[in-house]
Formats: structure tokens, sequence, C-alpha cells
């Protein structure tokens, strides 16, 4: 196959195979050219001797050599980005490796350059890149947490969206139907108005008053008298509800990529969560408070609600036709405890050992993620806190929340 280079600085034909041989055995730097299947190009004496292939590995060629050093996803890299670049432990050194790759027509081909680090500059330069690249590649990951736990607070919400909705409907519902009875009491009370205006103007106003009592019994303006405080106080009660609702959701669905850590009273968060998630919970669970005298707590509010929803809704979920869930909290010296407690199926021991692992649910297809409890586990790992679990299968569960009041500094 003939290479076209592009090069203006080319302009003379490549030397001949023996000369470019010499010329690579000169170079200090390890050079070695290899294809898929492991057959060698070439390779210089340097590759060798900083790969440290001894006796003991003479059965092995350089490439296979080189794959047992390699990372195990080093090749796949370079195939996929073209090239590949890590740092190497060879005996009581550090090698630089960077692997390249060229696909002809099916043929894979690597070029792979080592140089080895030598004095105290190249380590700290290789330090220096390998920060930088660790530093770039946690950027990425915790982005993709970050997205990831955006993603799920969503799902959660699309799941209850129906009693999100229904929660709201029915206030509306009935701040709908007061109005229709406020608007036939304001009729009722302008025809008594009105009643009253004409007899003011009369010559003998006394002479209307058989008429007003009644317009004022047809009409049962007493009735409406003591009606309408409590009908507008249940208008007012079902508009705060909505409001309360709208305002819990838009708290939860925020993304708390901005948000900063903070003291934040942990008992607000919880009946926040309840409240988004009650018409879930509602026909089959009797939900009982047992709350303790909690300090201010520094954490990020946003993602421990999403633990608790995750945390409320697995044990909704783990009843299946009536029970009871208990939401406890403490003090335990420097550590606050929020604890849920169930009184559903429970968790099989050998179970327990997986249901933090990141998709595994004991839930049907389609009713669940499962990245609750593995992102709730990462949210309290991230607290400096743990999750404690006690189930007995038949009994129920129990979780208990541990957390730090101060974060450590």
């Amino acid at each position: 196959m003939t290479v076209t280079v592009t090069s203006a600085l080319v302009t003379a034909p490549l030397p001949p195979h023996p000369v470019l041989l010499a010329l690579f055995e000169r170079i200090k730097e390890g050079v070695l050219l290899f294809r898929e299947d492991g057959s060698v190009a070439l390779a210089n004496a340097a590759v060798s001797e900083i790969l440290g292939q001894d006796e003991r590995d003479a059965e092995l060629t350089p490439a296979q050599w080189l794959r047992q050093l390699l990372p195990p996803d080093a090749l796949e890299q370079a195939r996929l980005n073209g090239h590949w670049n890590g740092s190497l432990p060879v005996g009581e050194r550090m090698v630089i490796a960077h692997v390249y790759h060229h696909d002809d027509g099916g043929q894979r081909h690597y070029l792979a350059l080592f140089r080895r680090i030598e004095g105290q500059e190249d380590y700290e330069r290789e330090l220096q890149q390998r920060h930088a690249e660790l530093r770039q590649a946690y950027l990425r990951l915790n982005g993709t947490q970050e997205k990831l736990l955006q993603s799920e607070k969503m799902a959660s919400i699309g799941q209850l969206a129906a009693g999100v909705a229904h929660e709201i409907n029915n206030p509306i519902g009935y701040v709908h139907s007061n109005l229709g009875s406020l608007q036939e009491y304001l009729r009722s009370l302008f025809t008594v108005i009105e009643a009253y205006e004409r007899a003011l103007r009369a010559p003998d106003p006394k002479a209307l008053i058989p008429e007003i009592d009644d317009i004022r019994q047809r009409f049962d303006i007493d009735f409406i008298s003591r009606d309408l405080p409590q009908l507008m106080a249940e208008s007012r009660e079902g508009i705060e509800r909505v409001t309360r609702i709208v305002r819990d959701l838009k708290d939860f669905s925020y993304s708390g990529r901005d948000e900063s850590w903070k003291l934040v009273d942990l008992h607000a968060g919880l009946e926040s969560t309840i409240n988004i998630i009650w018409n879930e919970l509602k026909y089959k669970v009797t939900l009982h408070r047992e709350f303790g005298q909690l300090p201010l707590v520094e954490c990020l509010p946003s993602e421990l609600n999403q633990v608790y929803m995750n945390l409320l809704l697995n044990a909704g979920h783990a009843i299946a036709d009536r029970g009871t869930i208990n939401v406890r909290t403490g003090v335990d010296g420097d550590t606050v405890w929020v604890e849920f407690e169930d009184t559903g199926g429970g968790i099989s021991p050998d179970l327990r050992q997986r249901i933090f692992d990141p998709f595994f649910t004991t839930k049907p297809v389609g009713s669940g993620t499962g990245l609750g409890l593995s992102i709730s586990y990462s949210i309290i790992n991230k607290h400096h806190g743990r999750i404690d679990l006690d189930s007995t299968p038949g009994v129920g569960s129990r979780f208990r929340l541990v957390l730090p009041i101060k974060q450590p500094r």
C-alpha cells in the first residue's frame, strides 16, 4: 500500500528498511510497531530495556509483553480516540507510554513509544500532568453524577405525577366550588343591600321592613353570615395547600449544581418530602412522626430530600395492603439520625448485600430504576454519614441515616 504524505517538508522518498532500523536503534526511547494479532513489524533495542523484559519472558513478543503491562482498556481507548498515553510501573521505575492507532482497511496497526522517567524534574512534570488528568476525570465524573441525580429526581416526580396532580386538584376543586357559593351569596347580599337602599330613600323607611325581612328569610342571610367566614377560610387553606405543594416540588426538583452547604432544619425537609409523596402513601399507610429536638445540620438539603423520598417510597412499596411507617429523629453526640421503619415484607439476607448496588431492584420491570438506594448511599457518603439497615423478612425494615451535625473540615 502506498502512503501519501502531504507535508511540504517531505522532499525525498523513505530510506531503505535497514537504514530505518539502524536509525531507530540510535533512539533512546523505545519504539514498537505492532499489529492487532501481536505480530511485531518494528522494535528497537530500547523497548526490551525500558519494559524490563528478561529471560523469563523470552517466549513473549514485545507486543504480548506490552499487553500485560498496559491497562486493560488502553488499546481500546487508542482505537476509539486514535491515541492513548499513560504511565506504567516497571520494576521500581515509571515509564511514560504513548500508543497510537491506525486502521488500514480492517488491519489495525499500533505505534507505541516509551520513555523512562529520569530525574526529579521528570517526576514532577509527570505528576503535574497526571494531576491535571485526574482533575479533569473527577470533574467529568462529578458532572455525570449530578446529571444522574437530577435524572433520578425527575423520574421520581414523573412516577408521582398522577398523585401530585390529585393532591393539587382536590383543593382546587373545593376552592372552585366555594367560589360558586360565594357568587350566590354575593347575589343575595346585593339584593338585601338594594332593599335597604330603597328603604333609605322611601318617605317612610319602616314601611319596607316587612319586605326586607322577607328577602332576608328567602335568601337565608343569617346562614350566609355564618357560612361565609368558613367558606373563605377553606378557600384560603386550599390555595395555601396548592402553594405548598408547588413550592415543595420546585425545591425538590431543583438541581443542586450550585447548591452550597448550609445549616438546615431536617424536619422541614422531611415535611416537605412527605407533602409531595403523601398521595402515594395515604391509601395504605399510617404515618407516625416521632421527632426529637434536632440542631441545625450542615448539609445539602435538596440532596437529603432525595434520600428521604427514596426511603419513604421504598417503605410504602414494601407494604402490600395496609401498614405503618414510623419516621423518627434524634441526636447522638455530634451526629443526628433520621430513621424510617416500615411494617412491610422485609429484606432477605441474600438481598441485603446488593440493595445499594446500581440498577439492582426487586420491583417489576418498569416500576423502578434501581438507582434510588444507590444514589441515596452516595449522597449520605458525600455527607460523611452512613446508612444502617435492620430488616426481618415478614416483619419489616428499618433504615437509619446517621449524619454529622457539622461537616469535617
